[in-house]
């Protein structure tokens, strides 16, 4: 469609140039009339004529038949798809581009920006509301900084302090300078440590899960249902992470002695991606299906699967990311993800097609239960964990659920008129 578009990047050209019609036409030898067709994208165009053309725009002919990248056009359709209450003009896109390739330009790299300030807002709130470390240190930074404003409007009163006074309000500034100095470097260390993703220091399940995840989440030596206490040894700097490893390696052994892979293989061949019908088939409950077709290689599941299993509290204690799947490991999450509703109902299968909004609107088909964790006494409650598979959509229509719109957080979440937001959004108007 580019190529039609010739005639509309003569006009700006032209334009941008100060020549009138008239005085292109005469320039290039046809009349003026004939040029506004062009103009108008009413004539086709090449050969000669535009090479003389562009000789008098100056400018190369491939400016004028090719237009704008290819990449801008991606990037005006990103903006489109993103923008929340508003309704481009989709069609038109590749005229508004080759008419006005500044403005396009401009909003495309608005467009970048937003995405980017977005993302940051997103991993900083979720930082500062559930790093300990870090709102231990901000806080004290901003009492030491109080402290300080305090004595230095005591100081900075009319009238005579006693000496007494005045030295130990000295002394009392000095200290706290002196506190807020150190607080302050002590912040700044610990936030460009952290910068490096190799640095799991006082995140043990982020240990485990960067462990996992170098192998893609898949682990032959398991594979034979018999656990070894050897790649606990490898790759694990912290005691914690080391205690959570052997807890998710004893599971994984112990899913693919319940499931082995050969016979997996086969059943994924003949049924498809139904965790029902493989339970059925294994003879295992829901939750282990679901954990071992997350551990499965690529080449045996026929699409890519993301896992996330949290507690009764909410919180992740395992997740696995697939692209466009994004949830806050501590807390603050959406409610409406199936991995959280599954704890209303105990034991009961969970099935739903979830639209993620935000910047790409991914689409997944979710599969969750809520399960209790073994009692060893009588009288006591039982502790319940919900797991989730996250995998995108297949072509499978018949099965039922239901189709939720969901965001990663109420904070950055688009979505109006939503009975489970906690808190305003940014991104809403009037906030």
């Amino acid at each position: 469609m580019r190529d039609t578009l010739t005639g509309s990047r003569i006009r700006e050209r032209r334009q941008i140039s100060g020549l009138k019609q008239a005085q292109l036409a005469r320039q290039v030898g046809i009349s003026a009339s004939y040029l506004n067709l062009i103009e108008h994208n009413r004539r086709r165009i090449g050969g000669k004529l535009l090479v003389d053309i562009a000789a008098a725009l100056s400018v190369e002919p491939s400016v004028l038949t090719q237009g704008v990248e290819a990449t801008l056009i991606a990037a005006l359709r990103e903006a489109a798809a993103d923008a929340v209450g508003q309704s481009a003009e989709i069609d038109s896109l590749d005229e508004f581009a080759g008419r006005f390739p500044g403005w396009a330009g401009v909003l495309a790299q608005m467009h970048r920006r937003v995405v980017s300030l977005e993302r940051t807002v997103e991993t900083l709130s979720d930082r500062l509301t559930h790093d300990p470390h870090l709102a231990g240190s901000m806080h004290e930074v901003l009492s030491t900084a109080a402290a300080i404003r305090s004595t230095a409007a005591i100081l900075a009163e009319p009238g005579e302090l006693d000496a007494e006074w005045r030295d130990r309000f000295h002394r009392n500034l000095h200290q706290d300078a002196e506190r807020l100095a150190e607080s302050s470097k002590a912040l700044v260390a610990y936030l460009d440590q952290s910068e490096s993703p190799d640095d799991r220091q006082g995140l043990p399940m982020e240990e485990v899960e960067a462990f996992l995840d170098q192998r893609g989440f898949h682990l032959p030596e398991l594979e034979g249902g018999e656990y070894g206490d050897d790649l606990v040894q490898h790759g694990l700097r912290s005691a914690a992470a080391r205690s959570l490893i052997r807890q998710v390696l004893k599971q994984y052994a112990q899913d693919a002695r319940a499931m082995p892979l050969g016979r997996l293989r086969e059943a994924l061949q003949a049924d498809g991606l139904d965790p029902l019908k493989l339970a059925a088939r294994f003879s295992v409950d829901l939750a282990t299906v679901l954990r071992r077709l997350a551990f499965l290689p690529e080449d045996v599941l026929p699409r890519p699967a993301g896992l996330a299993v949290c507690d009764s509290s909410g919180s992740i204690i395992l997740l696995k990311h697939v692209p466009g799947f994004a949830l806050p490991r501590h807390g603050d999450a959406c409610p409406l993800w199936p991995v959280f509703s599954a704890l209303n109902r105990p034991l009961v299968p969970v099935h739903g097609r979830v639209t993620f909004l935000g910047r790409s609107a991914a689409e997944f088909e979710c599969f969750a239960i809520a399960w209790p964790q073994p009692v060893s006494e009588f009288g006591h409650e039982p502790v319940y964990r919900s797991v989730m598979l996250v995998v995108p959509p297949g072509d499978d229509k018949t099965r039922s659920g239901a189709e939720v719109q969901l965001g990663a957080s109420c904070r950055i979440c688009p979505k109006t008129d939503c009975a489970a937001r906690r808190e305003p959004s940014i991104l809403s108007e009037g906030f």
